[in-house]
């Protein structure tokens, strides 16, 4: 496989890290698009001229097309674009607020929808490409205290499995990846939201608060291994749609398949009985 360009949105930790120093074990060049050019300052002195940098936040759609046509000025093209920037919210769905709910959605769901439209024109035109969504198990199910950041997995998922359909014929591949709890920043104060919780879902939501907080450091997955799986993953001859990643993820997603199973066929007299 010849060298590839990598475009990965929030490569300054976590996942994109990860993801970029498997990139450049692979042989790749890598464009970190980030808020803080300083945050990756390491990986461009310790890869100089495989590693460089654009700044972007993927809220601003106003400055995505000028990073992508820089991208493509300084490499002539991109290969693989990783929508990866994001963070999550705690909060139940009464009380989280819509200035929150808004917020989250430009950063999981209309960023990376401006983004994929900028690049998608020069993945056509090679007739070859990937377009990595970053999602998560909470964009297959969803539980009580994390509705706006599920709300926001569910939109992007829906987008790009029909984005995958569209763009087949061109040669272009979408795979969305659904991580469980992995060992990132997710989890990190300050880095993990949380909406102001009032007395009627205090009971519900203390304990899962707590659970996502203390979960910083103690996370089962390896976001190096997660980074391999998607390398794998792309180098497939038929990439796979959606990649769970983590034994969590594995058996959740599953047990949610299941239990939707369950359901419809408890139900499906009602349903195949409202035909004319």
């Amino acid at each position: 496989m010849s060298a590839r360009v990598w475009l990965i949105t929030g490569a300054s930790s976590g996942f994109g890290r990860a993801l970029a120093a498997a990139a450049l074990a692979a042989g790749d060049t890598v464009v970190a698009a980030v808020r803080r050019p300083e945050a990756v300052a390491d990986l461009v002195a310790a890869e100089p001229g495989r590693v460089s940098v654009v700044e972007l936040d993927v809220t601003d759609e106003a400055r995505i097309e000028a990073a992508v046509a820089e991208v493509i000025e300084r490499h002539g093209r991109i290969d693989v674009l990783v929508n990866n920037a994001g963070r999550g919210l705690v909060g139940a769905a009464e009380e989280t607020t819509t200035d929150e709910l808004r917020g989250l959605m430009d950063l999981h769901f209309f960023g990376p929808v401006a983004l994929t439209r900028a690049v998608l024109p020069h993945l056509r035109a090679q007739g070859s490409g990937a377009i990595v969504q970053m999602s998560s198990q909470a964009g297959r199910f969803a539980f009580g205290g994390v509705s706006a950041y599920a709300s926001t997995k569910f939109a992007l998922e829906g987008w790009s499995e029909a984005l995958a359909e569209e763009v087949a014929p061109f040669g272009v591949h979408v795979v969305i990846v659904e991580p469980g709890a992995f060992r990132t920043a997710f989890n990190e104060p300050g880095v993990l939201l949380f909406s102001e919780v009032g007395d009627v879902y205090r009971e519900q939501l203390e304990p899962i608060r707590a659970a996502l907080a203390g979960a910083d450091g103690v996370q089962p997955g390896d976001p190096v291994k997660a980074a391999e799986a998607i390398v794998t993953a792309l180098a497939a001859e038929r990439p796979p749609l959606r990649l769970a990643l983590g034994t969590d993820a594995a058996d959740n997603v599953a047990a949610s398949y299941e239990r939707g199973q369950a359901v419809l066929a408890e139900w499906e007299k009602v349903s195949r009985g409202t035909d004319f």
